[in-house]
This record gives structure tokens, C-alpha cells and sequence, in this order.
């Protein structure tokens, strides 16, 4: 099932979108949306689904969702109902903080922040407790003390090491305006490449680099050898292609680079837990079905 498309944002003073939410549950479909999304979950218990990734979620739980990257939030059913929901949210675009100030050398940080969102960002330990309540603070206040602190939480975040990504590289693959002009090259050619044979050797002739250059910039870059990250590259694929559409599983397997089908289920299972059919029908079974009202 595709996710809806959404807009979320609209024109305001503050440039951002903050919101408390106190409801019976969540009603958002799997929808993506333009914008960036902090979410912090006050009160709730049950998934999340961010990409290709599903987790448990309960109350303290704090998401960067990037932009164009689906997910849903949902419920667990308790013995009496739904436990009930409260949320705090930022919703915000890129070009609120400004072309030039993006540009300024010292704002590496907060560009790398925003790229590495694309996959999303789960954000733990001390820095989570830190974004909590300056997000606690911004229900309080408006104006200019709203966007400080808003300031204050990008900062937070991009200066520390407690955002963990979320979605696997192949299902997030946007480049956006991440600083790093080579590695944006590489990313093209791995997303075009995808579903057919990637040689290390022409991704290194890319950027110009020996083999054994190309090996160790890579890794300097994204943390994986080039084979892994291939290789999560097309499973992440696979997950987004058995979520949106009806190929089986072995059009699935051959549309994203793999020749072999057992190889395919094989690391299918080494990387998410749970073959590629059980895969699907888990989301199937999560994610509820649209209903569509026929208009007057």
C-alpha cells in the first residue's frame, strides 16, 4: 500500500509548527509529508513504523522523521480501550532556517543532522531527556521564545551522539543537500545501480579514487564495508517494493539486484528478522486499510 502524501505545515509567524495533541488514539494513515517531524510521545503504548522499521512505542519515545520518509504511529489495545494518546510535535521545513545560514561552515553539524534524518533519527539517552523538556517548554511560551527554543533543540541534536537511524539505507535513499558532494555522486550511482550488478571499482572511478581509497572513504562515511551497505541498500529496497505493491517475492528479489531467490530470503531474514513474505503480511496486518467516502 502507497502512503499518503501529505502537506502538514502552513504559513506562520514563527516559521514552525508546534502542536499538542490529547486524543482517544492515533488517526493519521501511512502517510509522508514534505516536512521535518519531531515527535515526542508523552503518553501512548504500542508501534511505530518509520520506513521499513517496526518498533515498540511507549511513552518518553522521541522521532526526527525527514522529509518524503512514511510512517505511522498506532495504537495497542488495552483491556479497557486505548490508553490514550498525548503528543508534543514539531513539524518544520528547511528553508525556515534560511539558504545562507545553511551555508555557514560552522552549520556542518545541523546539515548533517537533516540528512541523516531522511532515515529517520530515534533520539535516546541524556540528549532525549534535554530535546523533552525544551519541547515541554515550547507549549508555554510563542513568538520569539517559541523559535529560541526551537533553536535550542537543533543544536541538541546536532551536536550529539544519541540519534540512532531508524529506516535501513535502501528505503531512505534522498541525498537532500547533504554536504558531502562526493558521497552525494556515490549515492546516485548506488540508487540507479540498485537492481543491477555494482562494482566498487566504478563507484571508486566516480570520485576519482584508487579501489582501496574508494573502500576507506566509504567506510570513514557511512560506517559499513561497500558490500554491506549494498547489500542493506537492496534488502531496504525490497521492504519498500513488498510494502507499495503486488510483485511476489521473486520480482521483488530480481528487481532489486538479487539473481538468487534462497540468497535473497536468506538475507532477507539475516537483516529484518522475518522472511520477505512474512514480512508483508506483517505490515499488511498493522498498517489498517484505507476506507474511501465517495463524495456527495
Amino acid at each position: 500500500m502507497k502512503p499518503v502524501f501529505q502537506r502538514l505545515t502552513t504559513e506562520c509567524e514563527e516559521g514552525i509548527l508546534f502542536k499538542e495533541i490529547r486524543s482517544a488514539g492515533f488517526d493519521c494513515p501511512w502517510h509522508a509529508h514534505p516536512e521535518y517531524e519531531l515527535i515526542l510521545v508523552l503518553q501512548a503504548r504500542g508501534y511505530r513504523i518509520v520506513g521499513d522499521n517496526f518498533s515498540r512505542l511507549g511513552s518518553g519515545d522521541l522521532v526526527l522523521v525527514g522529509p518524503g520518509l512514511p510512517h505511522i504511529w498506532q495504537n495497542a489495545p488495552s483491556a479497557g480501550g486505548h490508553d490514550g494518546v498525548h503528543l508534543l510535535l514539531i513539524q518544520f521545513e528547511d528553508k525556515c532556517l534560511g539558504d545562507g545560514l545553511l551555508r555557514i561552515p560552522t552549520m556542518e553539524p545541523l546539515r548533517r543532522l537533516l540528512h541523516r534524518a531522511n532515515r529517520g533519527l530515534h533520539v535516546v539517552g541524556k540528549t532525549r531527556a534535554r530535546i523533552a523538556g525544551l519541547m515541554k517548554q515550547m507549549a508555554g511560551v510563542k513568538g520569539m521564545e517559541r523559535v529560541l527554543l526551537f533553536l535550542q533543540i537543533l543544536v541538541a541534536l546536532a551536536g550529539s551522539d544519541d540519534c540512532e537511524p531508524i529506516a535501513s539505507p535502501g528505503f531512505a535513499t534522498g541525498t537532500g543537500d547533504y554536504d558531502q558532494e562526493r558521497m552525494d555522486r556515490v549515492f546516485q550511482y548506488l540508487n540507479s545501480q540498485v537492481g543491477k550488478e555494482v562494482r566498487l571499482a566504478e563507484a571508486a572511478q566516480i570520485i576519482h579514487l584508487s579501489a582501496g581509497a574508494f573502500s576507506r572513504f566509504f567506510r570513514v562515511h557511512t560506517g559499513k564495508t561497500f558490500p554491506r551497505f549494498v547489500n542493506e541498500l537492496r534488502i531496504g529496497r525490497a521492504c519498500s517494493l513488498l510494502m507499495e505493491n503486488n510483485l511476489n517475492v521473486t520480482e521483488v528479489a530480481y528487481q532489486c539486484g538479487f539473481l538468487n531467490l534462497s540468497n535473497f530470503n536468506r538475507q532477507f531474514v539475516r537483516l529484518k528478522g522475518l522472511s520477505p513474505t512474512a514480512f508483508r503480511r506483517q505490515f499488511q496486518e498493522r498498517v489498517p486499510q484505507p476506507r474511501f467516502v465517495p463524495l456527495p
